[in-house]
């Protein structure tokens, strides 16, 4: 259905495969609980399966694979108890479809609650939430207030942009919005410009972007937009509330076509063993209840139309999401991930 879109460690699969303190415990075989192979943070997902145990009594078993999930629930077979999977981003839905672990679901309640961009025409996947790819801009030295991807290309920013790794299923799904936009070839110019405008070699996650950008290390930067949320509201490290101060978010291509977003998102495994619990999870998922829990803790745009979004993320300004179906940016997973090789992005500016 779709081509697999990132590149799975074969060594990490067979270890998630043989470790025993992996297994789920014998009581997710009961009634009364669904079992959950997530790629998800734990923090993100514990107050949703809290809440959905405190309305309808189901226990949650969870199994938190970062690597290796697909291939976990193919070794496993008939036998594997996973009854629901949640990932992080259309790359990772499409990989577990691609692997076949996946069954179908026709069903009402969630259909009529997402829209279809964010749904799979045959059933295999369903986003729950969508975060913008956005720009992170230095409030000190940028002054522009819109900006597009393209011209993330343009040597003006020679030297100014700091990204984390190409091959991050984040920037992988960006690139290949832009390659069902504008082709192979337009999107091959402009990942060698995007390149040649690199500060350093990508590196880190989302926040150490930002950080890089409170240190002048440089003036912008791609990053998911919940992540600004989190460094926003971080108590723990309070560090991270300087990194939040020192960006604004720039919603790229708002002026035209709207800036590209991915998804978090659920599917129901091919064998599922508390089917009927498991259908209850998927339906609560998109409820109004969860849809709010989504936005308040984790700092995401729900997919629910006219939920409610979090005032953290209000802060950032306007999303106009770019419409492309996320199952066309799946078929150019692989091509993007090639093309990330091909130019040498991860090598930085000076390969």
């Amino acid at each position: 259905m779709f081509a697999g879109n990132f590149r799975l460690k074969a060594g990490l699969a067979a270890l998630s495969l043989t470790a025993a303190a992996l297994a789920l415990p014998s009581a997710a075989q009961a009634d009364g609980v669904v079992n959950i192979y997530s790629q998800r943070q734990p923090f993100l997902i514990e107050p949703l399966l809290e809440a959905f145990t405190e309305k309808t009594g189901i226990q949650t078993e969870v199994l938190h694979l970062n690597e290796g999930l697909p291939e976990r629930i193919a070794a496993e077979g008939q036998n594997s108890p996973a009854d629901v999977i949640l990932t992080v981003d259309i790359g990772r839905l499409a990989a577990v479809v691609d692997a076949g672990v996946t069954q179908p679901v026709e069903d009402e309640v969630i259909n009529n609650a997402i829209p279809a961009q964010y749904r799979d025409p045959e059933g295999h996947w369903f986003g729950l939430t969508t975060r913008a790819r956005v720009v992170y801009a230095s409030k000190d030295r940028v002054e522009q207030d819109t900006i597009t991807y393209e011209e993330l290309a343009d040597p003006k920013w020679k030297g100014k942009i700091c990204v984390r790794s190409g091959q991050h299923q984040y920037n992988i799904a960006l690139f290949a919005s832009l390659i069902a936009h504008h082709g192979e070839e337009a999107t091959e110019e402009w990942m060698k410009g995007l390149k040649a405008n690199l500060a350093r070699k990508p590196a880190g996650g989302d926040r150490d972007q930002a950080q890089a950008i409170a240190a002048g290390e440089c003036d912008i930067a791609l990053g998911n937009t919940y992540y600004v949320g989190l460094m926003m509201n971080n108590e723990e490290e309070p560090e991270q509330k300087e990194w939040a101060a020192a960006i604004k978010v720039l919603f790229p291509n708002s002026e035209d076509r709207g800036t590209h977003v991915n998804i978090s998102g659920m599917a129901l495994a091919k064998h599922a063993p508390n089917k009927e619990n498991a259908l209850k999870l998927m339906q609560f998922l998109v409820s109004p209840e969860a849809q709010e829990i989504y936005a308040e803790r984790n700092y995401e745009y729900p997919v629910l139309p006219g939920a409610e979004i979090s005032e953290t993320v209000k802060s950032f300004g306007e999303l106009k999401p770019d419409t492309l179906p996320l199952s066309e940016i799946a078929k150019n997973s692989d091509a993007a991930s090639e093309m990330v090789d091909r130019v040498g992005l991860d090598d930085g500016p000076a390969s």
